[in-house]
């Protein structure tokens, strides 16, 4: 006779449509597929923003997935029965009511699914050979069936965290070369309005240069995402540009000068 899985919870928690979505997902796992269980255990943890788990939440995970004997997910037998008091001590002495919390949002969360015994407890039945032959407590499943979810999530953060480290690269660089762009214009006395454009081209010192800089750099966050940060950048690169451009023309009109002085001094 085969074994019935327990899919309801035991006691007064309640049974959610989530909680029925994981379970079916981890029955849509084909029996063959198998993952290594820290494989999958990083890339969750590079994904938590996404799954929307909480760091405390993942060491609950790690303590369940340390009472699997095999380093590969694969087959039937993920179900995993340590006692709250096992569970707590290979979680770093967490409290009980803290520990409960956090596995219920596994849970809610379709990391592990519930498997609960008759009257709540976890544990193993086994047949003559010793071999388990039904287990209640909680099951990894849900980990093997979503792998690659997991991965691509985690890949998709990788990247994000990669653009977001260029154009904060891209905003200190524009800012320190626009700090000693404006000191040397200060220092050699440069121009900041270009002759032959008018009076009203360009700012009237290096002074307002300055000022146009610190009013970009004051909108720049404590805590910035990629999009808040990629129009600053933009503008610091422009302004970055402008003046370096004021400079190398400051740099091309003198060499001018000097050249034509050298050729009446020829003459």
């Amino acid at each position: 006779m085969e074994p019935h899985l327990s899919t309801t919870p035991f006691g007064r928690r309640a049974l959610t449509l989530a909680h029925v979505a994981a379970q079916q997902v981890a029955k849509s796992r084909p029996p063959e597929k198998a993952v290594h269980k820290w494989t999958v255990f990083r890339a969750i943890c590079m994904a938590k923003p996404r799954i929307g788990i909480s760091e405390r939440a993942l060491s609950v995970l790690n303590a369940l997935l340390t009472f699997h004997p095999e380093n590969v997910l694969t087959g039937q037998d993920l179900i995993v029965f340590p006692s709250n008091h096992q569970l707590s001590l290979r979680a770093h002495g967490m409290a009980p009511a803290t520990l409960r919390r956090h596995l219920a949002a596994l849970v809610d969360v379709g990391l592990i699914i519930r498997r609960d015994s008759p009257n709540g407890k976890r544990y193993a039945r086994k047949d003559r050979e010793g071999e388990i032959e039904l287990a209640f407590g909680f099951d990894l499943s849900p980990l093997v069936a979503r792998a690659e979810e997991f991965e691509s999530l985690a890949e998709e953060i990788r990247l994000e965290q990669r653009a977001l480290a260029f154009v904060r690269e891209r905003i200190t660089i524009c800012r320190r070369d626009i700090v000693k762009m404006i000191a040397t214009g200060m220092e050699e006395g440069v121009p900041t309005r270009r002759a032959g454009q008018g009076q009203g081209h360009g700012p009237a010192d290096w002074t307002e240069v300055h000022t146009l800089f610190r009013s970009i750099v004051e909108r720049i966050p404590r805590t910035a995402t990629r999009p808040t940060l990629e129009p600053i950048a933009d503008e610091l690169s422009l302004l970055a540009d402008e003046i370096l451009s004021l400079l190398e023309s400051h740099v091309k009109q003198s060499n001018l000068s000097a050249n034509e002085s050298h050729s009446e001094r020829h003459k």
